[in-house]
């Protein structure tokens, strides 16, 4: 049933901040990690998690009175995996490169826990209104960490931001920021940085 009590604004916001999947829940990680090496990848697995987030809650809110609840993960997952091929092919057809460089964590969406979570506790329990309002907000939410975190290892780990020269030619980059333990430091200090926010904000 839905939550007559919060407003479609605050269902579309929670998923910024305090329900970010990534800063608050820890939601998503393998993808996060690994293709954040630069902006536009980041940007890419966001846009495609978008789409499949919020078409997969459109249809299963629009069948959820009809879905067995024994049969209801299966169909969860066979709903979500149809929009990832669409994804999946589209930035295949149309950007070679970039599906190549996302990998196998483009098909992957299909099992990313933030997808799968959203339709368990969200999209299966309310109308279609507040379904795709809570799936905007938690992909939005996603998106804009992987666009920061991308941003932020291409920027210290090529000089670069979407490809263009941002730190002067006599810029050092830090190659340990675009490699594996970069991922980790990065997203590290993002989830300290949040609690650090949040804790202070919770004293104001």
């Amino acid at each position: 049933m839905a939550k007559s009590n919060v407003t479609l604004t605050s269902e579309f916001l929670k998923g910024l901040w305090k329900e970010n999947p990534i800063l608050r829940m820890v939601l998503g990680l393998c993808p996060t990690l690994a293709v954040t090496t630069s902006a536009i990848n980041g940007l890419s697995m966001g846009l495609a998690v978008i789409f499949t987030l919020v078409m997969s809650s459109l249809i299963i809110s629009l069948v959820r009175k009809i879905i067995p609840n024994e049969v209801r993960i299966a169909t969860f997952i066979v709903v979500i995996a149809t929009f990832v091929t669409v994804a999946d092919r589209t930035i295949a057809a149309f950007y070679p490169e970039i599906s190549k460089a996302l990998g196998p964590f483009i098909p992957l969406i299909v099992v990313n826990c933030i997808v799968l979570a959203r339709q368990e506790a969200f999209a299966s329990k309310n109308p279609v209104g507040r379904a795709v309002i809570d799936a905007l907000g938690m992909s939005f939410g996603f998106t804009l960490v992987l666009l920061v975190m991308g941003s932020f290892r291409e920027l210290i780990g090529n000089g670069t931001v979407f490809a263009r020269q941002i730190m002067p030619l006599s810029f050092t980059p830090w190659m340990a920021i675009a490699l594996q333990p970069g991922a980790f430091l990065t997203l590290g200090f993002l989830i300290g940085l949040a609690n650090w926010i949040n804790a202070k904000g919770k004293k104001i």
